[in-house]
């Protein structure tokens, strides 16, 4: 069994509230739930309304999969215009 971690920090330069930001939250993580059938939750900076730390986790038997799945993770939040993706880290047991 192999577990993938991927953390991604994002920023909402358009954002100026906390409501909006739950708002773009809540379609993207939908989104990556629904698409690739994986856990995400928002892990960090909660009280602040331009910026956040999302953790997508993923569970399989091949790292090949593991690793493709949190790649192309990463390519459809990247692929979001209200959030830029500042730093994102990958990490596999």
């Amino acid at each position: 069994m192999v577990v993938g971690l991927l953390t991604m920090e994002l920023h909402f330069p358009a954002n100026h509230s906390l409501k909006g930001k739950r708002g773009l939250l809540r379609r993207i993580t939908e989104r990556l739930k629904q698409r690739f059938n994986i856990s995400v939750a928002e892990v960090e900076y909660q009280d602040l309304w331009q910026r956040s730390l999302l953790a997508a986790v993923c569970v399989n038997t091949s790292l090949r999969e593991v690793n493709a799945t949190l790649d192309h993770v990463l390519n459809l939040v990247d692929g979001f215009h209200e959030a830029e993706l500042l730093n994102h880290q990958i990490e596999m047991r």
